[in-house]
């Protein structure tokens, strides 16, 4: 009999060994095993297993949204060994959990994310595994559309800590300390990267009457106006806009100011390389005056921009291009001069005009009999001298 007692107490100690001890206000990994209306049944190890009641889930979830087989961690709340009954909570070892990775993000300085969820009087709420709120003063809105704070909700933004109180449920964070450290972080990469002749992607973030600065990933850089298009645009706003996405070329870097300069003209087609497979001198072109300038005006021919010189336009000295010719007006001309290489092509309507005015060729009058008159050649020698005078007439600069 003493042999069997000992043997059942042996058998004991190697059970109660087994299984560990738990301990109220623990935190333990489990498994869900079952799930049903009454809450979810969690394997902890113990010698049963342990009750998730469904109000000691996240606030939103269900005993529906867990599956089984899911690992989850659990807070022990009560353990009932006479009665083999122990019950859990996910919400409270969510918020100790959360708690734990919010400090140690405090700790060390680190950027974390965090979603959105309310707009509120003096900032902003954001689901960090707890509440947490990001005062007015520390939301980076430059990147935001309509600089609204409610334009945020819903979104996904990099957050620093910067105030902790645990019994107070106090979590502080701010969005402009993290933005900033981000773009730091990335700036720093970028420089280190780039290369100029690079092409990258960027996006709008400001339009200015001199170009545009587009994001290319944690740097704006400079968009000059004068490489925005391969004709003329009096502002930015004509081609680009805010929010838009572009492909750059990088055309200068200067890591010492931290500046960058972008192209995009020289990622589209460049159409003066074609321009002799489109134009040639002598056709009749039509196009709306773009631009003036004191010697003329320049003419946009469907993608490219045209000189008219005041001389060919121009009835006598002292006119000004103004007083003949207004920007939109639609002019038809004749091409005079075309020069791909100084990407330069001139228009001339004086020429069209007296082209289209002159005939053809001189007809000569025959007599009946076929007979030539002194007449007759005396006509052809006045018809040749005033053809000559009206080729050696100038156009000014251009002809």
């Amino acid at each position: 009999m003493a042999e069997e007692r000992q043997v059942e107490r042996s058998d004991e100690i190697t059970m109660e060994s087994a299984v560990p001890r738990l301990e109220e206000r623990s935190i333990v990994r489990g498994t869900v095993v079952r799930v049903d209306s009454e809450g979810v049944l969690v394997d902890i190890g113990a010698k049963s297993e342990g009750l998730i009641p469904p109000r000691e889930l996240q606030q939103g979830e269900s005993p529906e949204d867990l599956q089984v087989g899911s690992e989850i961690d659990v807070y022990v709340m009560k353990v009932e060994p006479d009665e083999g009954s122990i019950l859990l909570s996910k919400r409270r070892a969510d918020a100790v959990r959360a708690w734990e990775r919010v400090e140690a993000a405090y700790r060390e300085g680190r950027v974390i994310h965090a979603m959105v969820v309310d707009r509120v009087k003096g900032g902003l709420v954001v689901d960090v595994g707890l509440r947490g709120f990001v005062p007015g003063s520390h939301i980076d809105l430059s990147r935001v559309r309509g600089r609204r704070f409610e334009n945020l909700v819903g979104e996904s933004i990099p957050l620093k800590v910067i105030e902790l109180d645990r019994e107070r449920n106090r979590v502080i964070l701010s969005h402009r300390q993290a933005v900033e450290q981000e773009r730091a972080r990335m700036r720093e990469e970028l420089f280190a990267t780039l290369r100029e002749g690079d092409e990258r992607e960027g996006v709008v973030r400001r339009i200015v009457d001199f170009g545009a600065f587009v994001d290319i990933g944690g740097v704006d850089a400079l968009l000059p106006i004068s490489e925005i298009s391969w004709t003329y645009i009096k502002h930015p706003s004509e081609v680009l806009r805010r929010g838009q996405h572009l492909r750059v070329r990088v055309i200068k870097i200067d890591p010492q100011a931290g500046k960058i300069s972008l192209s995009l003209k020289q990622v589209l087609p460049d159409p003066w390389e074609d321009i002799t497979e489109r134009y040639r001198v002598g056709d009749v072109v039509r196009g709306k005056v773009v631009r003036m300038a004191p010697s003329g005006a320049f003419v946009r021919l469907q993608d490219v921009d045209a000189f008219l010189p005041l001389s060919v336009v121009a009835e006598r000295r002292g006119q000004k291009i103004e007083d003949l010719l207004q920007v939109g007006q639609q002019v038809e001309a004749v091409v005079i001069e075309l020069r791909p290489e100084g990407r330069r092509m001139v228009l001339s309507v004086r020429r069209l005009m007296r082209e289209r005015q002159q005939p053809a060729e001189y007809p000569q009058a025959q007599p009946s009999d076929g007979r030539i008159t002194i007449g007759d050649v005396a006509g052809d020698v006045l018809r040749q001298a005033i053809r000559g005078r009206d080729e050696r007439r100038p156009e000014g600069e251009f002809g």
